[in-house]
């Protein structure tokens, strides 16, 4: 019969990603007539316990580069937007989450602007990202012990080992 310890150590308890589409609009000083372009950066978030959930609290800025006066003056507008998501991240053997536990965010893609449009003197835009998620906790683990009182090998000194001074040559006979 094996023996069993049980090892209490950090592991992943959860794990999960998610594609957001998200939709932001503001309005510009000036009547926009072309969208030239479009890209977004500074992108900062951190994920919460929330009852058993990840709360993700994220932001980033968005800059439009546009023409107005008739096509004849362009400017870039810079815009800083937030988002919150509440995530259910399946967690695994029936751990929980909890407030010691660990939750790493991670962008796995960008936040990219995947259309513009002008409608009514406002820039709409659709963003897209994709966010990864993991839930680091306690969890144990059983490992199989051997029943060993010993496992040390045994020193022999100079002195314990029996030397031989003569060979004699009919021993074998």
């Amino acid at each position: 019969m094996a023996n069993y310890k049980e090892i209490v150590t950090k592991a992943v308890i959860g794990k999960a990603k998610k594609t957001n589409q998200m939709n932001f609009s503001f309005t510009p000083d000036e009547n926009v007539d072309t969208v030239l372009g479009c890209w977004v950066i500074n992108h900062n978030f951190k994920g919460t316990n929330d009852s058993g959930k990840v709360l993700v609290n994220g932001s980033f800025d968005v800059n439009v580069w546009y023409s107005y006066g008739n096509d004849t003056k362009t400017k870039v507008n810079t815009k800083k937007f937030g988002y919150n998501e509440l995530l259910n991240v399946p967690l695994k053997d029936s751990a929980t989450l909890t407030n010691d536990s660990e939750i790493i965010v991670r962008s796995l893609k960008q936040p990219s602007v995947t259309n513009v449009d002008v409608k009514d003197g406002n820039i709409v835009l659709d963003i897209e990202k994709e966010l990864g998620v993991e839930i680091v906790g306690d969890t144990k683990i059983k490992v199989p012990i051997e029943d060993v009182d010993d496992d040390y090998d045994e020193i022999m000194d100079d002195a314990e080992v029996e030397q031989i001074d003569e060979v004699k040559e009919d021993y074998l006979e």
